[in-house]
């Protein structure tokens, strides 16, 4: 708010006043003296008001003050979506990653491995008798001794199983330290195998699958 400063000046004259007196009883004096008038004195009176200073306010620089509504911003609908399709990729992605992880750990833990010859140079599978589950693979590996082979007997199988799916064929053979042959049991039993070329010397082995 502002305010505009008037100045007035004011200039009062009282010219000529002159105060009337009431007549009041004259007493009875000797002739010799009589009364003497009295005058009353013209007394000029001068009010002058100069410079006085009025402060007016003046409304001119008000500005409206009127609220305005809070602006409301709106999203485009596509925006929200595309940000939960992103989402939904994203956490597709960690959990594929996460499975893929836990497959190929799984992987790593489903499998045993049988050494073809004994560190000692025996001609033996170690370990020659063990338990697995179905569907868990079996890494023979040549170890000592060889050449070796692996050959599942068709009569100590369980029944419905195809020994030639699961063998290795009798004149094939594992002649280097480090070769392997794997294979994966299916069927719920008992499995029976051997070494083909050192059978007579007892290498022998037997698995049991769950």
């Amino acid at each position: 708010m502002e305010f505009a400063f008037i100045t007035i000046h004011c200039s009062i004259s009282f010219d000529s006043l002159t105060h009337k007196t009431h007549k009041s009883h004259t007493p009875h004096l000797p002739k010799d003296n009589p009364p003497k008038k009295i005058k009353t004195p013209h007394h000029n009176i001068m009010a002058s008001i100069t410079s006085a200073t009025v402060a007016i306010p003046s409304f001119t620089g008000l500005k409206s003050t009127v609220s305005k509504p809070s602006a409301v911003v709106r999203l485009p609908t596509t925006t929200s979506r595309n940000l939960t399709v992103k989402s939904s990729l994203k956490d597709f992605g960690v959990a594929a990653v996460a499975a893929a992880a836990s497959i190929a750990l799984a992987g790593n833990a489903m499998a045993i491995d049988v050494l073809l010859g004994s560190g000692d140079g025996a001609l033996a599978f170690v370990p020659n008798e063990f338990t697995i589950a179905k569907g868990e693979k079996i890494v023979f590996k040549n170890n000592a001794g060889f050449p070796h082979n692996v050959v599942f007997d068709e009569d100590e199988i369980p029944s419905g199983v195809d020994a030639s799916k699961i063998s290795m064929d009798e004149q094939d053979l594992l002649n280097a330290a480090g070769e392997t042959y794997e294979v994966a049991l299916t069927e719920p039993g008992t499995y029976s195998f051997y070494c083909a070329p050192h059978q007579g010397a007892g290498m022998v082995g037997k698995v049991t699958v769950n």
